[in-house]
């Protein structure tokens, strides 16, 4: 959690405005790749249920509609609340409107050999939350949830990881859902994370989900957050490293998260003394960025078609390898081809997670370092 301070404080506020009653916005972490969002998720989700609150975590897909991954990961979170509240009645039928929304999935997924069981032990309850309009169901849905919660004197916390690949349908549902929980003041809150363009998604969807959401950018570490993350762990082993293996380490990171913590286990296991040097973790790169190579940038490479890798390719020229936005139309202009005639490999380059889209008619890799790899491969 080195560096991610100012989110964890302000959960702590949001958790705290809300259990009081008072009006607060849902939060959505949004950075590249590799930053750690999807740690950081799992870190808040352990901070409320230390709270007494209930939660439950999905991550989105886009080839998946909401309701199923929603069902199990509130169902989990009313288990939580469950062993805490007296009338088990109370819990048994807001379980009832869990099932009822979830059932509603095997109608959406008629085509499915075996209908589709929530795994929920009361009868289903009807007329709510089961109309199949996923807006409507979902307001009805999150509505009962909170409400149990209030029962316990606690809330419920959704987290929502890969926040860009939900389906439009699901989207807008969720904006108008925490629309309604924010105007009741009920204790649920929305704690997604995704890809830098999240909060376009959002907007797209409702205009009014700027009010609804406070957005936070995970982004790289600074200078110290990096030496902390490196230095507390090796001291915690009663080893140490030098502030030139410190700086080294830095300028072959770049403060990602994820690269940090690869090149400093290749640098660990490289050392052969008790402290590590610039030498070690010189000599520990090519290991490290082999396995980057493979695990973390070859496996999303090798999922890019022919004309996609051309298009990622041309990314790469034109941003010089660097971690910045390319324009479409110098893309096109640098392939010799007309922008429409690209515009399949790029709409599936975005569906793909490997490219996102800020603002029209600008491009970036989702993976950061992505070009540098793409042109020290066509060097290969």
């Amino acid at each position: 959690m080195a560096g991610r301070d100012r989110e964890l404080e302000t959960f702590d506020v949001v958790l705290e405005r809300v259990a009081r009653g008072r009006p607060e916005r849902s939060l959505v972490l949004t950075g590249l790749r590799g930053v750690g969002k999807t740690v950081l998720l799992g870190e808040l989700r352990s901070k409320a249920g230390r709270r007494g609150w209930g939660a439950g975590k999905i991550e989105a897909r886009p080839d998946a509609e909401l309701r199923r991954p929603l069902s199990a990961a509130l169902h989990r979170a009313v288990r939580e609340l469950a062993v805490k509240h007296r009338a088990p009645e109370r819990v048994e039928d807001v379980l009832g409107v869990l099932k009822a929304f979830a059932l509603r999935a095997n109608h959406a997924e008629a085509k499915l050999r075996e209908r589709w069981q929530p795994g929920i032990d009361v009868p289903a309850t009807s007329g709510r939350a089961d109309s199949g309009d996923i807006e409507i169901d979902l307001v009805e849905l999150f509505t009962a949830v909170a409400e149990l919660a209030t029962d316990v004197g606690t809330g419920v916390v959704l987290l929502i990881d890969e926040m860009q690949d939900l389906q439009p349908t699901d989207v807008s549902a969720l904006c108008a859902a925490c629309h309604e929980l924010s105007q009741s003041g009920a204790p649920l809150v929305v704690v997604g994370a995704g890809l830098p363009h999240v909060p376009t998604v959002l907007s797209a969807s409702k205009s009014y989900s700027e009010r609804l959401f406070k957005y936070s950018r995970i982004d790289k570490l600074e200078r110290d957050q990096a030496d902390h993350a490196v230095a507390v762990p090796i001291e915690r082993e009663q080893g140490g490293i030098t502030p030139e293996a410190l700086d080294t380490l830095f300028d072959v990171s770049g403060g990602y998260p994820y690269f940090i913590q690869a090149y400093g286990k290749a640098a660990w296991d490289a050392a052969p003394a008790e402290e590590i040097t610039p030498e070690d973790v010189r000599v520990a790169a090519p290991d490290a960025e082999s396995e980057l190579a493979v695990g973390f940038f070859g496996s999303r490479y090798e999922r890019a078609t022919p004309a996609e890798r051309e298009y990622l390719r041309a990314m790469a020229e034109l941003t010089h390898g660097r971690d910045e936005e390319a324009s479409t139309a110098d893309i096109a202009v640098y392939l010799g081809r007309k922008p429409s005639s690209l515009s399949p490999a790029r709409d599936s380059l975005l569906k793909k997670g490997l490219i996102y889209s800020a603002e029209r008619g600008q491009i970036a890799f989702t993976v950061p370092h992505f070009g540098h790899y793409l042109l020290n491969r066509a060097e290969d």
